[in-house]
């Protein structure tokens, strides 16, 4: 007999109530416990497709295999496609303190064997003899969460087939995490954002919202125009207004229009005729572009825990590329100190609206911070991702290295005290590394030295390695006891990466790693 959405819903309110007991049980110790990580990236695929090397970022959440630091933890990872085993030796021998037979032990890796675009999460779900493996690998029901990149009704679906609640966001809360919910909970909060109208679906509505802008804001030379589900940034069209009109009182509708025709991408391939039939089956926002003598793009990564508990985790500035410079590229950590306490501070104060209306989730928050001349920092809050983001991997993975915490002025220590920077990318990638294996990565980094080094706690790991063969691409986090050294550390894994591939048996040419908007990342 089938489910029903309303007793689907009505199961995951029951299983989500478990949770709070859970999450203490597993702070006090007191019990074994079972995480099961579905990386899934269930998203619009037409935005997805977008992304490079798409279905190897289910390997980010490899970072979450830190879990297995406490002895009676035990995970069980589900892939789309088998992960290289040298890949999960790569990450468990960097486990401190930690036997990797003995972690290795406690862990389990199922994969669907399905390459397709589609989710991960849909996938286990069509496979009803997979989720009975996964129901028996886990035991009991009541010492198990799903952990997710994204919540949605398939996580919700899969947990309640899986009688295990959801460490994630309610899908009846995703409205928040869109480009116009985002909006109306900074309304909520009290926190300035940038000038624009929500909700917008048709051409109708765009042209609409270009013109109010236009009358609010005399002069104003672009704006963005976003749909509510884009991902990265890949779903961000600039817009600039003509110059004739532009001090108008009434701006040319005829002209708004065709200067539609204009608009500036994001990510190649994109035009106004597909991007507007998106933008009707998602809705999506128009907002001036903020603009400044100065300006900047940190982020603030949070979460309210099973206890409903906000606190932020993270502060980065990112490293924006792209043609219109808003594709998420990489990020710094942590953000720059003069305007740090400022965006922790804005964040809180959203989170503490999302937790009062029942989120439970990692989630991060995007700001623009800006500044005239003379004048101090003001930030301007930009969307909320209710999900694990860009800067969820490599923060996870210092954590791996280091055992270490983020203290009150948002910068980490490691377990010696010692304060950490990194600067990371999921966009190491060169034509030139297409070939590489797994094994011919761990062969070059060992070689020259790359390894993370416990006696100095700094250096490199790898991430998406299993990119590397087909896509050319590969993530990285390079930590070091300053952003200068993070920084010389990517400049050299990436030099020695172009140098040995390549080489003359390889027939390549050598091409420096793109990652885009190096210039635009503000450093201490």
């Amino acid at each position: 007999m089938s489910v029903t959405t309303s007793e689907k819903a009505q199961e995951f309110a029951r299983l989500e109530a478990r949770l709070p007991d859970l999450w203490r049980s597993i702070e006090a110790g007191t019990h074994v416990h079972t995480s099961v990580v579905v990386p899934s990236l269930s998203f619009p695929q037409s935005e997805l497709r977008k992304i490079s090397g798409a279905p190897f970022y289910e390997e980010r959440l490899l970072f979450s295999l830190i879990r297995l630091r406490d002895p009676r933890a035990r995970v069980l990872y589900i892939t789309s496609q088998p992960i290289h085993p040298h890949i999960i030796d790569y990450y468990l021998q960097l486990l401190a303190g930690v036997p990797a037979s003995h972690a290795r032990a406690r862990l389990g890796l199922f994969c669907v064997y399905d390459g397709s675009t589609r989710p991960l999460t849909q996938k286990i779900l069509e496979r009803p003899r997979l989720i009975e493996r996964i129901r028996s690998w886990v035991g009991d029901p009541q010492r198990a969460y799903l952990t997710c990149f994204a919540s949605t009704v398939l996580e919700r679906d899969l947990a309640v087939a899986l009688s295990i609640p959801l460490n994630g966001v309610d899908p009846r809360h995703l409205w928040m995490g869109t480009k116009s919910g985002s909006r109306k909970i900074f309304a909520e909060a009290g926190i300035d954002c940038a000038r624009g109208y929500e909700d917008v679906r048709s051409v109708d509505q765009v042209l609409d919202g270009l013109g109010a802008l236009a009358q609010a804001r005399p002069g104003l030379r672009r704006a963005v125009i976003k749909l509510d589900e884009g991902f990265a940034g890949a779903g961000n069209a600039l817009f600039t207004y003509p110059e004739a009109g532009r001090d108008s009182t009434e701006p040319d509708r005829a002209a708004l229009g065709a200067a539609l025709e204009r608009l500036e991408w994001s990510t190649t391939g994109e035009t106004w005729s597909a991007f507007s039939k998106k933008l009707s089956k998602m809705g999506g926002v128009v907002e001036e572009f903020v603009e400044a003598t100065e300006v900047h793009s940190p982020s603030v990564q949070l979460r309210v825990n099973p206890l409903g508990e906000p606190m932020v985790i993270s502060t980065h500035d990112q490293v924006l590329g792209g043609s219109t410079r808003q594709v998420y590229s990489g990020c710094t950590f942590p953000a720059n100190a003069e305007y740090r306490q400022l965006i922790q501070e804005q964040a809180m104060s959203i989170a503490t609206v999302l937790a009062r209306r029942g989120v439970v989730s990692r989630f991060g928050i995007d700001f623009l911070v800006l500044r005239e001349p003379s004048e101090d920092w003001r930030a301007v809050a930009i969307e909320i991702n209710l999900r694990m983001g860009g800067t969820t991997a490599p923060f996870l993975a210092l954590q791996f290295l280091t055992g270490g915490e983020v203290d009150a002025r948002g910068e980490f220590l490691s377990r010696r005290g010692e304060r950490k920077h990194y600067y990371a990318t999921d966009t190491l990638e060169s034509p030139s590394y297409r070939g590489l294996l797994p094994e011919d990565l761990i062969d070059i980094l060992t070689g020259h030295d790359l390894n993370f080094r416990p006696s100095t706690e700094t250096g490199v790991l790898f991430h998406m390695i299993g990119a590397l063969s087909e896509h050319g691409k590969v993530g990285v986090t390079c930590v070091g006891n300053s952003v200068e050294e993070a920084r010389e550390l990517f400049t050299r894994t990436s030099q020695i990466l172009d140098r040995e591939s390549c080489t003359e048996s390889r027939g390549a040419s050598s091409e420096r790693p793109q990652f885009g908007g190096d210039d635009v990342a503000p450093m201490e």
